[in-house]
């Protein structure tokens, strides 16, 4: 049995957690947050044994293999060298650093204390996407064309987040760029390379909304296959977005030589429609019974990266795959701010 710690417990280990649950591979064992309080409260709904205020002390466990750190995003990368010098495998919250510099120093603490390093992102697990990934694959939509990716944020509807959760995403210092495209993004960022594979250029137009959220946006890049993407960002304080998470209206589609594809929801529920659609030869195929509950993909991901911990193997979403992913994202910023093509190879610090 795999010991794991958390470090900070926030609303957002709500969904962690169940990745755990009546698992025989892995457990939480321990819990850390600087709030005691918080701490107290995850002890008693995860069953774990043992609680601390610093994470420095939970490193110092011997029964502890693992750990996840769900921090604020300019923490990530102090923990995670600290967390693989101790000897544990590490699931990093997305977007594992706030820079390119930071990551590769993740990378290669991870390397030279000869652990996993995972940079924890759940939308490549959500399972109509792994079910559209297969149907890519298998040629079911002829060869890729494009994908287009919608993300716009809905004012009402979803479950309550604590203001102090949405504090820090708003401040660029501890969050590392806006909520949107910087934090969210990362999660469409990560979808599209998992996808089509890697991206060449990237062309990006980012506004404010509120003087603080980044949005509306309009990016558009390249990928090395010479596939194209493209993401468009609104935000709508006064609709309402039918979910159990964050109230948000996610849609993508992916254009091939043979037909199209269609997944109408992730986060939450806008459009009444199956959650994931084939268009090919003049009709129209639904997958009706795929498991589409937002809460799948964060289940998925962390029993993936126990998988890797038990059985060997690299997870999916690797260090590596964390800086690639950054990069992109950096990428659409950089262009934002001066107007130019970006290449997101050439971000490297």
């Amino acid at each position: 049995m795999l010991n794991f710690g958390i470090i900070g417990c926030g609303r957002i280990t709500d969904l962690h957690a169940p990745g755990y649950a009546r698992s025989d591979a892995a457990r939480i064992y321990a819990v850390c947050d600087v709030n005691e309080k918080t701490c107290d409260r995850r002890m008693s709904e995860w069953g774990a044994e043992k609680k601390y205020t610093d994470y420095r002390q939970l490193l110092e466990d011997p029964a502890i293999d693992a750990v996840e750190i769900i921090t604020p995003h300019h923490l990530h990368k102090q923990i995670t060298i600290d967390a693989c010098r101790a000897g544990k495998h590490v699931s990093v919250q997305k977007p594992m650093a706030l820079n390119v510099a930071e990551c590769d120093e993740m990378i290669a603490a991870a390397r030279e204390a000869g652990v996993k390093l995972k940079v924890f992102e759940n939308f490549v697990f959500y399972p109509p996407y792994v079910k559209a990934k297969e149907l890519i694959d298998d040629g079911a939509i002829g060869e890729p064309l494009s994908i287009r990716i919608r993300l716009g944020g809905a004012g009402r509807g979803g479950w309550p987040v604590p203001i102090s959760a949405w504090l820090w995403r708003l401040n660029e210092q501890t969050c590392g760029g806006g909520p949107n495209i910087f934090d969210d993004g990362y999660h469409k960022f990560s979808l599209a390379i998992h996808l089509l594979g890697g991206v060449d250029s990237v062309h990006g137009w980012v506004d404010r909304s509120f003087g603080i959220v980044d949005c509306p946006a309009m990016l558009s890049w390249k990928f090395k296959s010479g596939v194209v993407g493209y993401l468009d960002s609104t935000m709508s304080p006064h609709m309402t977005c039918k979910s159990k998470y964050y109230s948000v209206d996610e849609r993508v589609e992916i254009v091939g030589t043979e037909g199209a594809l269609w997944v109408t929801r992730c986060t939450a529920t806008l459009l009444d429609e199956p959650a994931l659609l084939l268009f090919r030869n003049g009709g129209v195929q639904t997958f009706e019974n795929i498991r589409d509950d937002w809460l799948d993909s964060f289940i998925d991901s962390t029993r993936h990266f126990i998988g890797c911990l038990r059985d060997g193997g690299d997870p999916v979403l690797s260090g590596e795959r964390g800086r690639e992913v950054l990069q992109f994202a950096l990428s659409a910023l950089r262009s934002s701010c001066g107007g130019e093509v970006v290449r997101p190879g050439d971000i490297t610090a």
